[in-house]
């Protein structure tokens, strides 16, 4: 493997990008930030001057045509995920694209094709599943800790309603709280389980106030076995992201399931055998954590574990969330 650390560019200066991503990613021995591009030249240069990033671009395509930029990371609106990881692909540069990744499974398929007849890596931003809790909760119910799984429920809901300029209102930018955060408890539900649904059926809120996107959503998922994921997720509602996988003969509880900013935010609660114990998980970056691993997949150390086929997969599931919330019914997938 190659020792030298892998050059980013950060196409646009979103907020994720700004608080979270780029912050993360200054932590990696393995990666670092050489460059961010938006499309005013001034406020590239303001935000490179405070995060310390050496150059800046007025304009997405000079980041591309950058010969020494390897890795490129897009927080863009949602509408623009396709048309700029195709151009990166085509660019030969690898990608991180914030998720969810399209506005449908189809857009996904096409730009996963791209990415792999251009010979460069993709991934989805879901930072949560880098964090090593997963996998220890993972290795939980294999080991059968729980019991036979029974079903999961999770939610992902903030309040940001009366910022009506947000992007995540624009319903034509693939605005609404399925897309920006009920992708999280249906992710978790494939990860977990290791399967794909066969159907789904939701309710959701559509607020004319913000553009007809759905505002708060509920949702079954259903998995062969009889097993479920019920989940809510909002942009109108108090904040939470709790998770908890049921199982015949007791619950794992994580309270933080996707959210992990403080010391002690990723322990997890496991309930069995008639004790409720406390499992400490060491405190992890997982923005850090997301980028060491694509790093590592793109350096030949490891195989990336999620790339384009898995957010295909994701993207077929909130596809039918849509359709279902939109008409009413069931959707068989």
């Amino acid at each position: 493997m190659k020792t030298d650390k892998l050059k980013w560019g950060i196409l646009g200066c979103a907020g994720i990008a700004k608080r979270a991503v780029i912050p993360g990613l200054k932590l990696s021995e393995l990666n670092e930030v050489a460059a961010i591009a938006s499309r005013s030249l001034d406020n590239a240069k303001k935000t490179a001057e405070e995060l310390h990033i050496e150059t800046a671009y007025g304009s997405y395509e000079e980041l591309l045509a950058d010969p020494s930029i390897d890795v490129v990371y897009i927080p863009l609106p949602n509408h623009l995920h396709r048309e700029w990881t195709i151009r990166a692909a085509e660019a030969g540069k690898h990608i991180l694209c914030e998720k969810p990744l399209a506005l449908t499974a189809k857009e996904a398929a096409e730009m996963a094709e791209a990415a792999a007849k251009a010979g460069v890596l993709l991934s989805e931003a879901f930072m949560y599943r880098y964090h090593p809790r997963y996998d220890m909760i993972k290795k939980l119910i294999d080991a059968g800790e729980i019991g036979e799984v029974r079903g999961i429920r999770s939610a992902f809901t903030f309040n940001n309603a009366g910022h009506k300029e947000n992007v995540r209102y624009r319903k034509e930018w693939g605005g609404g709280s399925i897309y920006d955060v009920g992708c999280y408890p249906i992710n978790a539900a494939r990860l977990l389980l290791g399967k794909e649904p066969e159907a789904v059926t939701v309710q959701a809120l559509f607020s004319p106030e913000h553009d007809h996107v759905d505002m708060m959503a509920s949702g079954l998922v259903e998995f062969e076995g009889s097993v479920s994921l019920t989940f809510d997720c909002g942009m109108w509602a108090a904040f939470r992201n709790p998770l908890e996988v049921l199982g015949s003969d007791g619950t794992i509880e994580v309270p933080s399931a996707f959210v992990t900013g403080e010391p002690g935010s990723g322990n997890f609660f496991v309930s069995a055998k008639g004790e409720r114990r406390e499992v400490e998980v060491p405190h992890v970056n997982a923005y850090t954590a997301q980028a060491d691993h694509l790093a590592q997949a793109i350096k030949g150390g490891t195989q990336l574990q999620f790339g384009g086929s898995d957010a295909v997969r994701n993207m077929k599931v909130i596809d039918a969330c849509l359709e279902s919330a939109h008409e009413r019914k069931r959707v068989l997938l």
